[in-house]
């Protein structure tokens, strides 16, 4: 679960830092409404997911090679489970 955690909180940190910039860059050309808030928050979207897929790849293996070792442990329990069954 750490892998997970860690994976979500950088993901919200790079989303954070890249709505933070350009919030500030629509500041000094636009004006503030609803609407460019809107399109601050896509832009953004987009941009952290972006720097996210290369940035952040390290931690992205890590998280799916927990992922992938919790699936093998658990696919172990069951398949010792439905042996003592068999056995009895």
């Amino acid at each position: 679960m750490k892998a997970f955690w860690t994976y979500t909180l950088a993901r919200f940190a790079v989303f954070g830092v890249c709505f933070a910039i350009v919030w500030g860059v629509s500041q000094i050309w636009l004006e503030t409404n609803t609407v460019s808030t809107i399109w601050v928050l896509l832009i953004s979207l987009v941009i952290s997911s972006v720097i996210s897929i290369f940035l952040l790849a390290g931690l992205r293996d890590r998280l799916a090679q927990d992922v992938h070792d919790r699936a093998s442990r658990m696919t172990t329990r069951i398949e010792e489970s439905r042996r003592a069954e068999d056995v009895d």
